[in-house]
């Protein structure tokens, strides 16, 4: 493998500039320019990233800390991080926690300001203890798909009003008619989701309507989980004609527990959820849901991560306040074939 040495020597320049040519940094004449990129291209010549993670004392790379990758919205999140980070040249790293907080510290303790320059946390179950710690080193943090956009985390971040997002939802299931509406909260009562069924409950109450508790189920935010929770609700009260989802997965696994018990949707069963993943439109019946934006959310967190990490919160030894929120564009409801009027 050729080296940055062999490259300079080859073009007849400092190994500096060659850096500077492929970093697009610095003034390099043309004619210089393009003798150091013939000889990258003769030599073969590919950057050693962690060496220069170690001269630079800075990684061309960013970490995103996932909760599961096996839930398909964070791939299709990452995605997003990915394109938007290569505009700056940076690569992505991939952190899977799998919802488990001391992995989650591991990363931030091996990854944070070696291996990367900043870190975007998706729900990753990370105490904000870590977190802060993290950032007082000098490595970035912004929080991505922030769900309480009316309470600062203390933390840099991209905000989503998944509340208003819980609202939509009801109120579409209550203008086709349907009043006994069961409600499936993909975490715990205090977990991420609480804002989103507390935008739900909201609508009910202006409709003059009640949740009663026996009609609300917490359960894992997967389509199994909400296979299980639709079930037993489905089969403990026959006159719930309508179900909201927290989020897209327990509402396609509502979809197909209805099947099981031989409820048609929508014309049984009318079915709710909330995020627009891409199973959602391949469902059958396609699933009505509430979009957020995601896209706009990732390219957002990588911008203002890109921003902390070029403006340090640490200078000449004083320590600047970085708390930030970016609120994104709001939720929109998307119908589809899972839901019609009573």
């Amino acid at each position: 493998m050729s080296t940055l040495s062999e490259v300079a020597r080859r073009a007849g320049v400092t190994s500096a500039t060659v850096s500077n040519v492929l970093r697009n940094r610095g003034r390099v004449g043309e004619q210089t320019r393009q003798r150091v990129l013939e000889a990258v291209e003769a030599l073969n010549y590919r950057p050693h990233l962690a060496a220069r993670a170690l001269a630079e004392g800075r990684a061309p790379t960013i970490a995103l800390m996932v909760s599961s990758i096996a839930n398909p919205f964070y791939p299709e999140f990452a995605l997003a991080v990915e394109r938007e980070a290569r505009k700056s040249g940076h690569f992505v790293i991939i952190c899977n926690t799998n919802e488990d907080p001391h992995a989650g510290r591991a990363y931030l303790d091996q990854i944070a300001g070696t291996l990367s320059e900043g870190v975007l946390v998706m729900n990753a179950n990370l105490d904000f203890d870590d977190l802060h710690k993290t950032q007082a080193r000098g490595t970035p943090v912004v929080l991505c798909m922030w769900e309480r956009p009316e309470d600062s985390p203390g933390l840099p971040c991209i905000a989503v009003d998944f509340r208003l997002a819980g609202r939509l939802a009801a109120k579409h299931l209550i203008e086709l008619g349907h009043r006994c509406i069961g409600a499936i909260v993909g975490s715990k009562p205090s977990g991420i989701h609480a804002s989103r069924y507390e935008g739900f409950v909201d609508a009910m109450r202006e409709a003059g309507l009640k949740v009663p508790a026996k009609n609300v189920r917490y359960a894992p935010d997967t389509i199994q989980g909400g296979y299980t929770a639709a079930r037993d609700l489905l089969e403990r009260d026959a006159n719930v004609t309508a179900i909201f989802a927290t989020n897209d997965l327990p509402a396609l696994g509502t979809i197909h527990a209805a099947a099981d018990l031989g409820r048609n949707v929508p014309r049984d069963l009318s079915v709710v959820g909330i995020t627009d993943i891409q199973l959602a439109q391949q469902s059958r019946p396609p699933l009505t849901t509430v979009a957020v934006p995601t896209v706009e959310a990732a390219e957002l967190a990588v911008t203002l991560l890109r921003d902390l990490i070029e403006r340090p919160t640490r200078k000449h030894g004083a320590q600047q306040k970085v708390p930030r929120m970016c609120v994104t564009s709001g939720p929109r409801l998307i119908v589809r074939g899972s839901t019609q009027k009573r």
